[in-house]
C-alpha cells in the first residue's frame, strides 16, 4: 500500500514541480539574470523541497504520511538530476561564477534548510 501511495506523491510532487518550474521561467527570469542566469526555479524548488523535508523528519511523521510526503511528493517534487545537468550547462557555458554559485547554494543551502526543517518540525512536534 505504501509503495502504491508513494507513487501517487511522486505524481502529485512531479506536477507541482512542473507548474513551478513554467511559472519561474517566466517570472524570475530576473533574478537568475542578476546572479549570473542562475536557474533559480531548479534552486527554489530543491531548497524548498529540502526545508519541508527536515520538517517532516523533525515532527516523526508516521510511515504512512512519510511514504506520501517525504518519498512520494517530495521525491517527485525536488530534481537532483535536473540540478546536475544545468550545472553542466554553467560549465559548458564557460560561467564559472555561476557554477560555483548555484552549486554551493544547492548543497550547502539544501544541507541548512533540512536541518533548520528538522529544527522546526522538531518544536512543532
Amino acid at each position: 500500500m505504501n509503495l502504491l501511495l508513494a507513487g501517487i506523491g511522486a505524481s502529485i510532487g512531479a506536477m507541482i514541480r512542473y507548474a513551478i518550474t513554467n511559472y519561474g521561467k517566466k517570472h524570475w527570469e530576473w533574478i537568475g539574470k542578476k546572479f549570473s542566469n542562475l536557474p533559480i526555479p531548479t534552486l527554489f524548488i530543491n531548497l524548498t523541497g529540502a526545508f519541508i523535508l527536515g520538517f517532516v523528519f523533525g515532527i516523526k511523521a508516521n510511515v504512512f504520511v512519510y511514504a506520501v510526503v517525504g518519498t512520494g511528493v517530495l521525491g517527485g517534487y525536488t530534481t537532483f538530476s535536473t540540478m546536475n545537468t544545468e550545472l553542466v550547462e554553467l560549465y559548458k557555458s564557460k560561467n564559472y561564477r555561476g557554477l560555483v554559485f548555484y552549486a554551493l547554494a544547492s548543497y550547502i543551502g539544501g544541507v541548512v534548510l533540512v536541518f533548520l526543517g528538522y529544527y522546526l518540525g522538531h518544536i512543532f512536534a
